[in-house]
């Protein structure tokens, strides 16, 4: 698939005019139990609690609306690990626009449910692969063979421009922000993010979290390139997986480090924030929340905002942890 990642400012501006009152502008909320531990202010940002239960509702929007009404007739496709699914889901049905939607054959499922729930006669959903990297190719295979266009959870400037409109959220209501987490998968919402932010204020650290169990942001960030890592399963369903040269290189001026937390610190953190915080998170919305409780980011006495990217866990994963 094309690059096309140039997002901009502008661009998170107008997805943010379009999005206003389609989507939840999601609590920005200081976590007392969080700040005390850490000694500092850490604020969450809960996207956990946005329509479908995850920020990727945005950016499936935002896409979505901007397609040329030619290609809407034709209709689209995608691939995702669950939460990118159900955005597009919705979508679909809100706009009208028939999508065949691919995830991998052990995405939860909670997950599946959800998108059949959210798309109904709109969505066609097609089990392939294990793991989101042959998903994909499945996806790119439609594409090409069927004409469709493929709508990508993260790497396109207008996927990135609608989950970019939480950073916008963020420091409208905050300003004295000195540093964010985000969860690290394919970089989408991490850079969307970090553009607005950056421009908005240049001072504010941007850190990308990822597991251990799936790195390639740390190693290839560390490298200057693309760099071979080991895959091994993890908790953080929704950040596994490759990542991007072109998302690397466009990470450069954005991005100021990555944090890797381990499966326990993923664990600790799930069962801390439903134990402590009274909030259900996944995987991928726990990594933040994993580095602050592990201690590998010292919020050092400032203004720290977490990004809660989604909630969507198993039953049976929660009961495990708890």
């Amino acid at each position: 698939m094309n690059c096309d990642i140039n997002v901009t400012p502008f661009d998170i501006l107008k997805a943010y005019r379009f999005l206003k009152d389609k989507v939840l502008e999601t609590p920005l909320e200081r976590s007392e139990p969080l700040s005390r531990l850490a000694g500092g202010n850490v604020f969450l940002k809960l996207e956990n609690l946005q329509v479908c239960r995850s920020f990727k509702i945005r950016g499936a929007l935002n896409i979505m609306f901007n397609l040329p009404h030619e290609l809407r007739r034709k209709g689209v496709v995608t691939c995702s690990s669950g939460n990118h699914a159900q955005g597009v889901a919705i979508a679909a049905r809100e706009l009208g626009i028939k999508s065949v939607i691919v995830v991998p054959q052990d995405c939860p499922e909670t997950k599946k449910e959800a998108i059949k729930m959210f798309g109904g006669e709109w969505v066609d959903l097609v089990e392939h692969g294990h793991g989101y990297d042959e998903a994909y190719v499945e996806a790119e295979r439609i594409s090409k063979e069927e004409g469709l266009p493929f709508i990508p959870p993260g790497e396109h400037k207008l996927v990135m421009a609608g989950a970019g409109t939480i950073g916008y959220e963020v420091m409208k209501e905050n300003p004295e922000v000195d540093a964010m987490l985000i969860p690290a998968g394919s970089g989408g919402l991490m850079l969307g993010i970090a553009t607005i932010v950056k421009a908005m204020s240049p001072r504010v650290k941007i850190y990308g979290v990822q597991s251990e169990a799936s790195p390639p942001w740390y190693y290839s960030w560390q490298a200057g390139r693309l760099v071979d890592v080991e895959y091994k399963p993890s908790l953080s369903e929704g950040t596994w997986g490759s990542i991007k040269r072109c998302m690397l290189e466009f990470a450069r001026d954005k991005v100021d480090g990555f944090i890797l937390v381990s499966e326990e610190d993923i664990r600790d953190a799930i069962a801390f924030s439903v134990k402590k915080l009274h909030i259900l998170v996944e995987g991928a919305g726990a990594l933040g929340i994993a580095a602050v409780l592990s201690g590998k980011f010292d919020v050092k006495g400032g203004n720290v905002v977490l990004i809660v990217s989604g909630g969507n866990i198993e039953g049976e994963v929660l009961k495990r942890i708890l």
